[in-house]
């Protein structure tokens, strides 16, 4: 009689199989994906290369897609459009050797969203190289493309090439942007830094993702209790690269040099209250409506805490003039009563 299998072991045997099918399927299907971009990227050459030696007109792309579809019915790619795509992609990077290393590593359709909103070759690459590492999905590859993430990034003012050793101080440099994009909150003239911290919270997500990879919330209005006084921090987050805590103050105003002093207590509080052996000191991120760039580089100067300064930009309301002159929901409400009876037989 077979003995019965002991749930731990099991457990974990099954655990490890199930990881070793799921890397293998990635593994393949990025495969797939390499040979599929590379495919394209071959025809689309071909492509160039027999319209520039033989002169083929542009409609020899129109009869390629009707052959190659007749030949190939199973597969969705040989469209014309999808065809002009090759070819422009075949232009884009005439380099096989940077298609290989690089965007043959992103899925074709982040690709052709690269080709319609990047024109520089090297942004191109960057954003291609950035999807990479960060896994973003085509949605928010065109996101962070229409939002500039590639001009913000790492533009803060800070002192962390003062304050923090290499590579730790190139990383939290690489971590920070100015400004950061909260399109996704309105909020009015007399809202207080209360309204937007409970506006990032109620949008964690999407301020996670204007964040970066490697944030961890840990909480707001995070307590330190030093000496017989109680403190409490806006945002605490920790970052799982830099292994160190992250203090972000918010400022429903211009940056002003006290913010500079506080932020440097709530690191000194942090670092000793929270932070652990293994953890590299933590790091601040005052974030303002707006900053005079000599102020805040002053205000850094002689500050020892590693401290990034930088401001956001909020969803523009609606003008005050338009304001008047739209129906409220109670007005909407009752037109389309009104409506409604006058329909009804």
């Amino acid at each position: 009689m077979a003995e019965p299998l002991a749930p731990d072991s099991y457990g974990r045997f099954l655990a490890d199989l199930k990881g070793r099918i799921r890397t293998a399927q990635l593994r393949a299907s990025l495969a797939v994906n390499r040979e599929l971009v590379l495919l394209y990227w071959q025809i689309g050459r071909d492509i160039l290369d027999r319209q520039e030696r033989e002169n083929w007109g542009a409609k020899v792309i129109d009869r390629l897609a009707v052959d190659l579809k007749r030949a190939f019915p199973e597969m969705k790619g040989f469209s014309p459009r999808n065809l002009k795509y090759m070819r422009a992609f075949a232009e884009a990077w005439p380099d096989e050797a940077i298609v290989q290393q690089v965007v043959a590593q992103i899925p074709w359709g982040h690709n052709v969203r690269l080709l319609d909103l990047v024109k520089v070759p090297d942004d191109r690459i960057w954003y291609a190289k950035a999807t990479m590492e960060h896994g973003w999905s085509r949605n928010v590859l065109i996101l962070q493309i229409e939002s500039g993430r590639l001009q913000r990034q790492g533009k803060a003012i800070a002192n962390f090439d003062r304050t923090l050793p290499e590579p730790q101080s190139d990383l939290a440099r690489d971590i920070t942007k100015d400004p950061y994009n909260f399109d996704f909150l309105t909020l009015g003239d007399d809202a207080h830094e209360r309204d937007l911290e409970r506006g990032l919270l109620e949008h964690l997500r999407q301020f996670l993702l204007e964040l970066g990879v490697g944030f961890a919330f840990v909480g707001s209005q995070h307590r330190l209790a030093v000496g017989g006084e109680e403190f409490y921090v806006d945002l605490l987050f920790y970052h799982l690269k830099l292994r160190a805590y992250v203090v972000i103050d918010l400022k429903m105003k211009s940056f002003a040099p006290e913010f500079a002093g506080k932020m440097n207590f709530y690191l000194s509080a942090v670092d000793n209250l929270l932070r652990h052996a293994d953890d590299q000191p933590s790091i601040g991120l005052i974030l303002c409506k707006t900053k005079d760039r000599f102020v805040a580089e002053y205000a850094l100067r002689d500050i020892n805490k590693p401290i990034g300064i930088a401001e956001y930009r909020l969803a523009e309301g609606l003008p005050e003039k338009l304001k008047g002159s739209l129906p409220t929901i109670e007005e909407l409400e009752s037109e389309l009563a009104a409506a409604t009876e006058k329909e009804t037989p």
